[in-house]
């Protein structure tokens, strides 16, 4: 489709919108976990699961689907999913009927993270996608941050999930309203063509430096405020604002990132941040105070920033003509990072090995440094 025929602007405030539910979504169950525990009676722990599920099905469905049939309606069933979901958790007490609820929301929050990546990377050109890959992530961190706080002040859950249900059904009008890119052209979306896209270096090693980046992203959101009480003399409160101070440094760092690039390209921006972040994991080792573990996570929060939004302009970039695709066997790989990475934190900590967080941590960004070049050459060749 040409601009002619969609208003880039509005398609990018839907993107933004579409990316702060999927906020809302990965910390949707964080606050109000322990509630629900006590509204169902012991069963709402493994409602985790049933989300992941959910959001690892959308992951793979988005992309062959955007790709043959465009974004709109999509767009649309995945934010009506999002808002059952959000409704579901609302109003039901029956364990059943959760599930139910958290699995539509992990399902429409997974298709729009892929979806609203592709759809960004669809309506710009090289010299603007990865700024605007950076503030679209942002709205990741808004709408997470927007949730933590809302649950913070409002104690009773409810309000907040009504709160955000009518903003969720105002953009889905909005998105009615507005049109979007068509789909791919119908020789370009095929089974085999999809399968195809798995013979591409650049794509398989773009998808492992997202596997490190997902999954150092979630053994330090999962496991963080655990670290810090068993580790050191904080309590929970402290732990918590310390995990809030990373979510506001991401967004610190993404709101930048395209200025960024244009002076230091993707792999010194990558550099950069990434070296930020390996000073904020030693300061995390040795951190042993409140201060110490907000300036910490402050600066592992901005180092960690620019790898989705510069990885995913790659990914968009070199496979355009199927970059729904494309994006999503990049982010399914990258979820299979944060199942891993979680899963070995977790029988560490079950042993009482606090210290294999920082070191899972730093594995990740030195693979992630050493991995980074090779990605790009392989673009590079891909490209030529």
């Amino acid at each position: 489709m040409t601009a002619k025929q969609y208003n880039t602007s509005a398609v990018f405030v839907a993107a933004c919108a579409g990316m702060a539910f999927f906020g809302v979504t990965m910390l949707s169950l964080a606050p109000i976990l322990g509630k629900l525990n006590l509204v169902v009676g012991e069963g709402a722990l493994t409602l985790p699961s049933t989300m992941s599920i959910g959001i690892i099905l959308g992951t793979v469905l988005f992309g062959p689907i955007v790709d043959k049939f465009g974004y709109k309606w999509l767009l649309i069933i995945s934010s009506v999913l999002a808002l059952a979901g959000v409704q579901g958790l609302a109003r039901f007490s029956v364990l059943p009927w959760l599930h139910a609820s958290i699995f539509c929301l992990g399902l429409g929050g997974g298709i729009l993270n892929g979806l609203t990546n592709a759809l960004v990377s669809d309506i710009y050109d090289d010299d603007k996608r990865g700024g605007r890959l950076g503030v679209l992530g942002a709205f990741y961190c808004i709408g997470a941050l927007l949730w933590t706080l809302l649950n913070y002040f409002l104690p009773d859950y409810s309000v907040p999930l009504n709160a955000v249900s009518v903003v969720m059904a105002l953009f889905i009008v909005f998105f009615c309203m507005i049109a979007f890119p068509k789909a791919k052209p119908a020789e370009n979306v095929s089974i085999n063509k999809s399968l195809g896209l798995l013979k591409y270096p650049a794509l398989l090693l773009f998808a492992v430096v997202l596997f490190f980046e997902s999954g150092f992203e979630g053994c330090s959101g999962s496991f963080t405020v655990e670290f810090f009480n068993r580790t050191t003399p904080m309590d929970t409160k402290a732990a918590t604002l310390a995990m809030t101070v990373f979510t506001i440094g991401m967004m610190a760092g993404r709101f930048p990132l395209g200025a960024i690039q244009r002076r230091l390209k993707a792999v010194g921006t990558l550099y950069l941040y990434l070296s930020v972040a390996l000073v904020g994991v030693v300061l995390f080792m040795l951190c042993n105070g409140e201060t110490g573990a907000c300036i910490a996570m402050a600066l592992i929060g901005f180092g960690v920033g620019a790898t989705f939004p510069v990885v995913l302009n790659y990914v968009g970039g070199t496979f355009r003509n199927q970059s729904g695709t494309a994006m999503s066997i990049a982010i399914f790989i990258a979820l299979v990072g944060q199942f891993t990475f979680n899963r070995l934190t977790g029988n560490a900590f079950a042993v009482g090995k606090y210290a294999t967080l920082p070191a899972l941590m730093m594995t990740a960004l030195v693979a992630m440094m050493v991995i980074v070049p090779l990605a790009l050459k392989a673009a590079k060749k891909n490209q030529a």
